[in-house]
């Protein structure tokens, strides 16, 4: 038997690929799928804030929402996770926001010593973790 004949009889032909595919819709709960898309949302949000190249703040703000809108719908632990990453892209979509706390008004540079590091993954600051949106002056 040659490779060619072999690897034929180990490809699934069209009817089997069909026969897979509605079995995982069986037992594919909506909930997975959406989180598996929150999880997307929430990766993309964050490329588009940090990554200077690929920075578009009304995609994030976009994504953001999006993912504020669905996370009641997971299921409880699945959200508390999906919020704590939240948290940290809607931190970085807030330093990078124009008019953010800490950045500098109408393009001039921020004095020295003044700029803030770009947050690292799973550090915490000094400053509060809740999410204002850009423009407003955060709780004192």
């Amino acid at each position: 038997m040659s490779d060619e004949e072999t690897q034929e009889q180990q490809q699934p032909d069209e009817q089997e690929l069909r026969r897979r595919v509605e079995e995982q819709l069986r037992t594919i709960r909506v909930q997975d799928l959406l989180l598996e898309s929150v999880v997307s949302l929430i990766n993309l949000t964050a490329r588009r804030i940090a990554k200077e190249d690929e920075r578009d703040l009304e995609q994030a703000r976009v994504g953001i929402e999006a993912v504020r809108a669905v996370v009641d719908l997971l299921d409880d632990e699945q959200a508390k996770q999906v919020r704590a990453a939240l948290s940290e892209v809607q931190m970085l979509y807030a330093r990078q926001a124009p008019g953010a706390p800490g950045e500098p008004q109408g393009g001039a540079e921020a004095p020295p010593g003044r700029a803030e590091a770009p947050p690292q993954e799973g550090t915490r600051g000094g400053r509060s973790r809740l999410w204002t949106p850009p423009g407003t002056s955060p709780p004192r």
